[in-house]
């Protein structure tokens, strides 16, 4: 599987870790990994340690998760972690940085 996801044992927090390439062709298996999740975490981490490549159908779906961490009435705690310096740059010129935490 290539999105993978572990939530926390107090289910608090759930990691979603993406493997290879994150574009399109994830989109619905990463809408999958936090949409089923019986209890709504209060923290959503993107792990990005093990991807290879990222265009600008993740950076939508990063998005669409914000968004649905919001829809539950605060302010959304999403964090992008690992990502390579190349990421972090795109993550940067496309304002990303002002909206997630990322490291």
């Amino acid at each position: 599987m290539s999105v993978a996801t572990e939530v926390s044992a107090d289910g608090q927090k759930v990691t979603i870790s993406i493997k290879g390439r994150f574009d399109f062709g994830k989109h619905q298996e990463f809408r999958d990994s936090y949409e089923h999740i019986a209890k709504k975490p209060e923290t959503y981490v993107v792990d990005l340690k093990e991807a290879t490549y990222l265009d600008s159908s993740a950076l939508g779906m990063l998005l669409l998760l914000r968004d649905y961490a919001e829809g539950q009435g605060r302010e959304p705690d999403v964090r992008v972690i690992n990502s390579s310096c190349d990421v972090r740059k795109i993550l940067a010129i496309s304002n990303f940085d002002k909206l997630f935490d990322i490291s």
